[in-house]
């Protein structure tokens, strides 16, 4: 069987330099080994993704000389997919609601670290504190009745408990170097959410359910999504699923060293195309042959 690499964009922003780099190593590398490219589109969040988004990522990247398999597939059309994945962690039971806000939280941490610091996970968020597991199965049932917001979240302990120790093979090379057969460690990250009472996914949950849908065998991604690999394969055995090979690759920084970002309004490349750029001036900028 072929390889299958994809490259999943969220439409929440115009395309930078750094989904450039992405978008053609992987487009590359499936032409170089005779293998398939897929492109996928990351909606799930219906508040920050847009059509026209959608729309102008087509456009620059078939500018680039990027082509991909149809149909696209797009996270929004298939919420029963991850449905079924909540599912069956509910019925392992490995999954809680928490109905604490994100406010909430914070002003919780914020309290415990005039005293100590709190843990957090390896993007620097701190992990949940924790509350939700002490109530009751009335309380819950109480909250839930009343439609309370919630987010579903992983018992990490649990799950790991029933995993064991997991590992992938990393081709690339992660934050410190790390590469070859690298150690998961799902427990950094805490109990992660999995879905949200609006949202039934997240990007931990959706991204693997997608991968092992579509065939996907190679994950070719930034460096920053590294660690987050140790929640996605503690998710692929819960789930059994297919584990893919993995490759993280370097990120595209500004000139300040920082990671490239819509938010921060990194240089697009619709600007750069206005400018008169070229797609081989954009392989030249992020350093690709």
């Amino acid at each position: 069987m072929p390889p299958v690499f994809r490259f999943a964009p969220s439409p929440n922003g115009h395309l930078h330099l750094g989904h450039a780099y992405s978008a053609l190593l992987n487009f590359d590398a499936a032409r170089q080994s005779g293998g398939r490219f897929l492109l996928r589109i990351e909606n799930i969040d219906a508040a920050r993704c847009r059509p026209e988004f959608e729309t102008a990522a087509c456009q620059d990247l078939a500018w680039l000389g990027i082509s991909w398999e149809k149909p696209v597939r797009r996270q929004s059309e298939h919420l029963g997919d991850y449905r079924a994945a909540v599912e069956k962690l509910a019925a392992m039971g490995l999954i809680y609601p928490a109905f604490e806000s994100r406010a909430e939280i914070a002003g919780r941490v914020a309290r415990s670290e005039a005293h100590a610091p709190w843990p957090r996970d390896p993007d620097g968020t701190p992990l949940y504190p924790g509350a939700a597991t002490s109530l009751s199965p009335d309380e819950r049932t109480r909250l839930l009745e009343a439609g309370a917001p919630y987010a579903l979240r992983l018992d990490m302990a649990a799950a790991c408990a029933r995993a064991g120790k997991l590992s992938w093979t990393e081709h690339g090379k992660g934050p410190d170097g790390e590469t070859g057969v690298v150690a998961a460690r799902p427990d950094a990250w805490g109990d992660v959410v999995l879905a949200r009472k609006e949202t039934p996914t997240s990007y931990h949950l959706s991204v693997v359910i997608d991968d092992a849908l579509q065939g996907v065998t190679e994950v070719v991604r930034g460096a920053d999504l590294f660690w987050s690999t140790s929640v996605h394969r503690l998710l692929q055995h819960l789930l059994d699923l297919p584990q893919p090979a993995y490759r993280h690759h370097r990120l595209v920084l500004d000139p300040d060293g920082r990671k490239l970002s819509k938010s921060s309004g990194a240089t697009g490349i619709r600007e750069l195309r206005a400018q008169g750029a070229t797609p081989a001036d954009i392989r030249r900028l992020v350093v690709l042959p």
